[in-house]
């Protein structure tokens, strides 16, 4: 049977509604209570089990959500949840697995995609935006595992964390036998903007981290560099505002937290209860860092760059045929950050296929490129080797 982007992302629009009625926000479901012998359990265990429908809607997919041990950036044990997608059609061979990582934007759990693909959560408009992509995925035959790799925390631009959820993800729905998944299956990553920060992280930290994982190939656009000119770019709209308030969170060593002023230390106390995207849009339009901190030029000071620096890509060239890309005119990232990327990977022995799109700004290239993302894995599960070396277009 085969599956069109209308299957899903029309009756979705119309059903949305009705969904967001059903389905519990994470910190209200029991399924997210982490187990009190969570720490007994391996990374990518699976911790339980529940079939869904995807975006509350009787689609052709059969979908489970899996809770699942991983371990976060402070070596603590974590409950993550991945939602795991397969396609009716039988494959030919061990089913090609595409992890695809939805950029969150967020700083609470309510926003996290297990919510949205469910049809509930604060921020169902951006996780709409990746619908044609999943549905091209599972076009092709491809099961699509899609984890909440910000965690229960919610913890934004954390690049070990992600990383690490992403492919204790993997594992989890690689065990679970219903999905159809096993060892043989050939596993891609997929992701754009901070979908890319979570999906370059895995693939980064794969070899040391989850060697059992490998990855045939690994697509990445829009890929969120060099945060602190990521933050000035931003300022004045909302991501700003995230960026910081996620690092000084999240990153309570930096001292970052001690720069804020009053309306900082209470945009910061109640972040986790209404930081969506879409939420953050409305609330800080046109707020800018200077109007939240105690100190002029608060992005160069030395507090906001250790909170940055250590999760920064770039310090380990991944061991993964790469296909990257970024809009020239992007407006949200700039590409001297993507440049500098692609210079240290290179450097580092990388094999990679480097884009410099010319669709316009980041959600051109997001659209515009995605078709040669999408075929770069397809040639990657289909066995056909990519060139060696850095070819940078």
């Amino acid at each position: 049977m085969a599956l069109t982007f209308a299957m899903i992302t029309l009756p979705a629009a119309l059903a949305i509604p009705a969904a967001q009625a059903a389905v519990l926000p994470p910190a209200q479901d029991p399924f997210y209570a982490a187990p009190a012998d969570l720490a007994a359990h391996p990374n990518g265990a699976v911790l339980g089990a529940r079939p869904i429908s995807l975006l509350g809607l009787p689609v052709p997919v059969s979908a489970w959500q899996l809770r699942y041990r991983t371990t976060d950036s402070e070596q603590h044990p974590q409950l993550d949840v991945t939602t795991v997608l397969v396609p009716p059609m039988p494959s030919n061979g061990p089913r090609p697995v595409l992890a695809y990582q939805v950029p969150e934007n967020s700083l609470d759990t309510r926003c996290a995609p297990s919510a949205t693909l469910r049809g509930a959560g604060g921020d169902i408009a951006s996780t709409m935006q990746d619908a044609p992509f999943i549905a091209d995925a599972l076009r092709r035959g491809w099961a699509v595992v899609v984890s909440d790799y910000e965690g229960p925390q919610s913890r934004l631009f954390d690049g070990v964390t992600s990383g690490r959820g992403v492919l204790d993800g993997i594992r989890a729905a690689r065990s679970y036998p219903a999905t159809g998944i096993n060892a043989a299956s050939p596993i891609g990553a997929w992701g754009y903007s901070a979908g890319a920060f979570a999906t370059l992280w895995a693939t980064q930290l794969r070899h040391e981290y989850a060697p059992d994982v490998r990855f045939v190939g690994t697509s990445a656009g829009g890929i969120p560099t060099d945060i602190p000119a990521m933050a000035q770019r931003a300022d004045g709209e909302a991501g700003a505002i995230l960026i910081l308030l996620g690092l000084a969170r999240d990153e309570p060593g930096s001292r970052l937290a001690d720069l804020l002023n009053n309306r900082g230390q209470h945009a910061l106390l109640t972040a986790d209860t209404s930081a969506c995207g879409a939420d953050q849009a409305k609330r800080y339009a046109d707020v800018h860092i200077e109007d939240l901190a105690k100190v002029p030029n608060l992005l160069a000071q030395n507090a906001f760059r250790l909170a940055a620096a250590p999760n920064e890509l770039g310090r380990t060239a991944p061991d993964t045929p790469m296909y990257l890309y970024h809009s020239l005119t992007d407006d949200k990232i700039p590409v001297a950050g993507y440049n500098a990327l692609l210079g240290s990977y290179c450097a580092q022995g990388a094999n990679l296929t480097a884009i410099h799109s010319l669709f316009p700004m980041h959600l051109g290239a997001a659209a515009g490129e995605a078709i040669g993302a999408m075929n770069f894995l397809a040639d990657r599960f289909a066995g056909i080797p990519q060139a060696p070396g850095c070819v940078v277009h």
